[in-house]
C-alpha cells in the first residue's frame, strides 16, 4: 500500500500545542495550510528534542561560510503564534520517528514525522573506536508520513513556541545539592 503523505511545503502554520491540564496534556504537532490542517500526537519528550534540533540546525546554517541565508537569532515578532491548536484535533498518527534537515534550495527547515510501526527493526552496532554503540532504526515503508518544510524565521517562531508549550505544564522537581 502506497504512503499516505501530509505534505505542507509553505504552510501558513506549524506549531506544538497541547490539550488537557498539566500532568495530563497531550502534545500534538499541528500544520495548517488554508482550510487543511493535519494533527499528529508527539511525546512531550520529542518535542522537546525537535526545538533543540532545529534551533541546532538554524545555528549552524547560520555559521556557515559565505552563508546566503538570513537565519533570525531570534523569532520575528510577526511569526510569533500564541494561539491555541485548531479545533477539532483529530491526530492522523501518533508520530514514532521524526527526522530533520535543511533544504538550501529554498532555505526551509524539514521536518518529517513517522508513525508507530509494528514492523520496525532497532539494534545497534559498535562504532570505529569500539567503545560507543549506535541504534540503527531500519524502517519499513511507513503507511503514513507529515513533512512540512518552514522558512528559517518560522522555525525559530516554532522552537521559541513549542519551549513555551513544554514549560507550561507541570513545574520540574527541585535541583537539590549533592550530599557528599
Amino acid at each position: 500500500m502506497p504512503t499516505i503523505v501530509h505534505c505542507f511545503d509553505w504552510p501558513d502554520r506549524l506549531v506544538v500545542g497541547t490539550i488537557g491540564r498539566p500532568g495530563e496534556r497531550s502534545f500534538y504537532i499541528q500544520a495548517r495550510d488554508g482550510r487543511r490542517v493535519v494533527s499528529v500526537a508527539i511525546e512531550k519528550e520529542q518535542s522537546a528534542v525537535l526545538a533543540d534540533k532545529i534551533n541546532e540546525l538554524l545555528d549552524e546554517v547560520a555559521t556557515v561560510e559565505d552563508n546566503r541565508f538570513s537565519v533570525p537569532d531570534s523569532a520575528p515578532t510577526e511569526l510569533r503564534d500564541g494561539e491555541p491548536l485548531d479545533q477539532p484535533v483529530e491526530p492522523e498518527f501518533r508520530a514514532g520517528a521524526l527526522s530533520l534537515g535543511f533544504d538550501p534550495a529554498t532555505a526551509q527547515v524539514v521536518i518529517e514525522a513517522y508513525p508507530i510501526e509494528d514492523d520496525v527493526e532497532v539494534f545497534t552496532e559498535p562504532t570505529g573506536d569500539g567503545d560507543e554503540v549506535e541504534a540503527v532504526v531500519e524502517l519499513s515503508e511507513p503507511s503514513e508520513l507529515l513533512q512540512v518544510k518552514i522558512p528559517v524565521g518560522s522555525a525559530r517562531a516554532f522552537v521559541e513556541r513549542t519551549r513555551e508549550v513544554i514549560a507550561a505544564g507541570r513545574p520540574s522537581p527541585p535541583d537539590f545539592p549533592e550530599l557528599g
